[in-house]
């Protein structure tokens, strides 16, 4: 999603003088496009995502359009205070680019994980979430993005290559996508878990079980009219998100449920607990975390048969 990010910015700012992009001595092999059409609207502030943030705040007071790419936990986590008190507070355009959804940075270790910027950013009114499900939504979401009020948070995972079937890269500002239909079951998917939730769709689909998929990239504004509409139609919801389970799409979710009292049980699928110091590949950890396609559907599967059982005791 990276490479597809910054060619859409490089398309922006053709059209538009107060894009700017600012880095922390990060980026390289992807940024290259803007830095060589726009050297003079590029800024590397070194490794200092602090005052990359401050400076950002101050150019969108002075009427520019400034853009911030790094890793997500820099991005997001080490400068958290001065984007509370400055884009959030005063509602200023900063765009921050956040890299590597999840465990992305996988053998990099724990440090370079992105679990919990969607809960900590969703605490703070006014923040726009924006959790592309690939390359070509990504496109697509940060042209129907990049000039809205306020500050934005885009969570790009590094998968510049695969897309999620039947999407097409659509986007709609507080709306979810469905990329699937079924009826026996609603797998919601956030980001970069969404190719992970359409194959656990086929792997249930083997087993007779037909699921809707619906990809949830628009985090805030939040769908909630389309989620309370869809999780009507369903006794059982699973979500899906390289996020810890606390505050992501599955607390959501839960939240939608809860408000309008809509009767159906939801499973959340994410990070459960703090990861520890064993890493391997992007598959390996997504496995081993129950995010994959095979630990979604079992996890699915089983839930499935436990509200049967529940059912049959009953009468």
């Amino acid at each position: 999603m990276r490479k597809a990010f910054v060619l859409a910015l490089v398309e922006l700012a053709r059209k538009d003088p107060k894009i700017l992009l600012l880095t922390a001595d990060l980026g390289y092999l992807t940024v290259e496009p803007f830095v060589e059409e726009f050297p003079d609207r590029f800024f590397n502030v070194g490794v200092s995502e602090q005052n990359m943030l401050g400076l950002a705040t101050g150019l969108a007071e002075s009427g520019y359009l400034p853009f911030l790419y790094s890793i997500i936990p820099f991005a997001i986590l080490r400068p958290y205070e001065a984007l509370r008190n400055g884009p959030v507070m005063h509602a200023l355009p900063v765009r921050i680019a956040g890299v590597g959804a999840g465990m992305d940075y996988s053998t990099n270790g724990a440090t370079h994980y992105g679990l919990e910027d969607v809960g900590a950013l969703r605490l703070q009114p006014g923040m726009n979430i924006i959790c592309p499900a690939d390359f070509e939504q990504t496109t697509t979401a940060l042209n129907a993005t990049y000039n809205m009020p306020g500050p934005v948070y885009y969570r790009l995972g590094r998968d510049d290559v695969n897309r999620v079937p039947g999407l097409n890269g659509r986007f709609d500002v507080g709306r979810l996508n469905v990329v699937r239909d079924g009826a026996d079951i609603l797998l919601l998917a956030m980001g970069n878990a969404a190719l992970e939730a359409c194959g656990a769709a086929d792997i249930l689909q083997s087993q007779g079980v037909s699921a809707t998929v619906a990809v949830v990239a628009s985090v805030s504004p939040p769908p909630i009219s389309d989620l309370a509409k869809m999780l009507g139609k369903f006794p059982l919801a699973v979500t899906a998100e390289t996020h810890y389970v606390t505050g992501g799409l599955g607390s959501l979710v839960c939240e939608v449920v809860a408000g309008h009292g809509i009767a159906c049980r939801v499973v959340r699928c994410g990070i459960d607990r703090l990861p520890d110091g064993r890493t391997g590949g992007q598959q390996f950890m997504n496995d081993r975390y129950g995010i994959s396609a095979a630990k979604i559907a079992e996890r699915a599967s089983n839930e499935l048969s436990a509200g049967r059982r529940e059912i049959t005791s009953a009468l």
